[in-house]
């Protein structure tokens, strides 16, 4: 990885720090870096949660970086296989991703935020998806995920005018999970990741699978979907040796021990 990019980890858990000063700003080489760590992670069984977040305490991300558009690289250049930031197209990423967004994240960088599966916030915390007002659109998942998160007539008016939401009405409206001092954000994420560890990884995976694959259908198609035999950790979660550790770890007042088969 280069210097824009630090991956360590810890324990399962796999932190991604995302340094570009002055704007953790991502361009195309920068957005390909991010497919591999998050391919390393879905692909290391020892690696459980990633988290996600930027250096210094201003800027999460601001996005696509327009000094790059400036010099000539394209909207539609390659930012690698699971799509901007690495995971904005990560469609089958099974393992949880918890974005703790440190500061402003507009544009691609509240892109990236929308694709984890949890986001926690500091207090300076302010997102926005200004593209409109640049003479393009936020198709890396903007207008796809915030209007699932939140009621249209707030997304659009967000999309439209490209205001900033700050962090206390993301809370209120469910973008985030929580809002923290900036001293205590990193320490809240990894607590969450923690809370996520102590649950089965292959029943995180199927949760993960399940609500995904079932999103735009009914509760009875969800059901009749889930129970086809199509889907792949919901059949392994049944017939697993976690399935049954669970329940004797519960009778036998211990704590259970994964072994994530």
């Amino acid at each position: 990885m280069s210097e824009s990019l630090h991956v360590t980890s810890n324990d399962g858990v796999l932190e991604i720090v995302l340094d570009r000063p002055k704007a953790n700003a991502i361009d195309a080489a920068t957005s390909n870096e991010m497919c591999e760590a998050f391919a390393a992670f879905q692909n290391d069984p020892e690696l459980r949660v990633a988290i996600i977040t930027g250096g210094g305490e201003r800027f999460f991300s601001a996005g696509w970086d327009l000094k790059a558009a400036a010099e000539g690289e394209a909207p539609d250049a390659d930012f690698g296989p699971t799509g901007f930031a690495g995971i904005t197209e990560f469609f089958n990423l099974n393992k949880p991703v918890i974005a703790a967004v440190n500061g402003i994240a507009v544009g691609g960088g509240f892109e990236l935020a929308l694709s984890a599966d949890v986001i926690i916030a500091s207090e300076n915390a302010k997102f926005g998806l200004p593209e409109a007002g640049i003479g393009i659109v936020p198709d890396s998942g903007g207008m796809l995920r915030l209007p699932k998160v939140v009621p249209l007539a707030v997304a659009n008016d967000l999309m439209f005018t490209g205001r900033m939401m700050l962090a206390d009405e993301a809370l209120r409206w469910g973008v985030v999970n929580a809002v923290v001092p900036q001293e205590s954000l990193m320490e809240t994420a990894r607590e969450y990741a923690a809370n996520i560890k102590a649950s089965a990884p292959l029943a995180v995976a199927a949760i993960k699978e399940i609500v995904r694959t079932t999103a735009a259908m009914t509760v009875e198609e969800g059901f009749t979907f889930t129970r086809s035999g199509v889907l792949e950790n919901y059949p392994a979660v049944l017939h697993s040796e976690d399935a049954l550790e669970g329940p004797a770890a519960f009778a036998e007042k211990r704590d259970p021990v994964w072994k994530g088969q």
